[in-house]
């Protein structure tokens, strides 16, 4: 297994190399630009334009910043044509040593942008997915057992019409409902809140925590409980019949031991699957349901650098994605082994 996993990381170096190539391209090729819209929005004359160019390091050749952008430009601090600014924006280290630059947009550390959104995203999707398959888990498997009863025509109908609401829909009747419509009885205000993690200056109050959890949670579970409660169920029919489970029934063990413990365990595999390509959403954020319910995490954050073209965000978040997607496989893969003896890697 070691040797295993050892390999996988190896192999994942050489694709991060590959997608922060790809990223950088297609994201600094994109029509547009950080200094698109400042010499009309505010009137800037051209060599100011310029000199915010080269403040940028923006005035390089796309593989000369892709350089600096990797490994810094500490190494060459140069002034080519005598202004007293650098050839390019201040000293930096680069990304293989932990330095993503400055943003455009604010001028402050891109990590330290990072730093302050990313425990709100893993903190609302981490409680979504846990929401989630708190209740697909039991859903999926009752729905198993008890095939083609009033219950699990009524959870396929559900898992059908879940899987076809689009995230942003949903929060928006949410919003509607809970919001516009709905309105506390003794104060009149609205019935839940729709922005924000808390109440601002109200004192710290678990409860006013949990409240501003219940539509975003609401709105970002509801996809995947569909979506797992039925992979699940069809997972279990695969399973629900086999040898082994007939062994274990007449070795004695009780229906719900034989049925939790045994055949759910090898269900889960593919569920497994699922999940892997499910975690980076814990990282890079649901960035239609932060937008709606205005939570400040990543993925509003990667919306905001979108609009604004701020590129040192933009690749910080992209990368931070693309090694969540790798690591989540390669965890999904160790768990193949834990959940199924008879899966080894040499």
């Amino acid at each position: 297994m070691a040797q295993y996993v050892t390999r996988r990381l190896l192999q994942a170096i050489v694709i991060m190399f590959l997608l922060s190539v790809l990223f950088f391209a297609l994201v600094n090729l994109a029509p547009g630009g950080p200094l698109a819209g400042y010499g009309q929005a505010r009137r800037i004359p051209p060599e100011r334009m310029l000199i915010l160019k080269r403040q940028l390091g923006l005035d390089k050749p796309i593989p000369f910043q892709y350089v600096v952008w990797l490994i810094g430009n500490d190494w060459m601090k140069v002034d080519s044509n005598g202004d007293g600014l650098p050839d390019s924006p201040g000293s930096r280290r680069g990304v293989l040593r932990g330095d993503f630059g400055y943003s455009f947009r604010t001028r402050q550390p891109v990590l330290d942008e990072i730093n302050i959104r990313l425990p709100n995203t893993i903190y609302l999707m981490g409680i979504t997915l846990l929401v989630a398959l708190g209740f697909a888990i039991p859903i999926g498997v009752i729905s198993a057992i008890k095939q083609y009863s009033i219950f699990d025509i009524a959870v396929t109908t559900f898992a059908f019409a879940g899987q076809a609401l689009p995230d942003f829909w949903l929060g928006l009747i949410l919003i509607i409902i809970f919001y516009v419509w709905l309105k506390n009885p003794i104060t009149g205000a609205p019935l839940l809140p729709v922005g924000g993690i808390y109440t601002i200056g109200a004192p710290f109050s678990i409860m006013d925590r949990i409240v501003h959890l219940i539509l975003p949670v609401t709105a970002g579970a509801m996809g995947w409980l569909a979506w797992y409660s039925r992979f699940l169920r069809s997972s279990m029919l695969d399973v629900i019949n086999q040898d082994y489970l007939r062994t274990a029934r007449a070795k004695g063990l009780s229906e719900r031991r034989v049925m939790f413990k045994h055949a759910l365990r090898n269900a889960l595999i593919p569920l497994v699957t699922l999940l892997a390509l499910d975690l980076p959403y814990i990282f890079g954020g649901a960035v239609f349901i932060e937008m709606l319910f205005s939570w400040p995490g990543m993925g509003l954050l990667y919306y905001q650098a979108a609009l604004q073209r701020d590129y040192p965000i933009l690749m910080a978040v992209l990368i931070i994605g693309g090694i969540a997607i790798i690591l989540s496989n390669l965890l999904a893969d160790v768990l193949y082994a834990y959940l199924d003896p008879r899966i080894r890697y040499s």
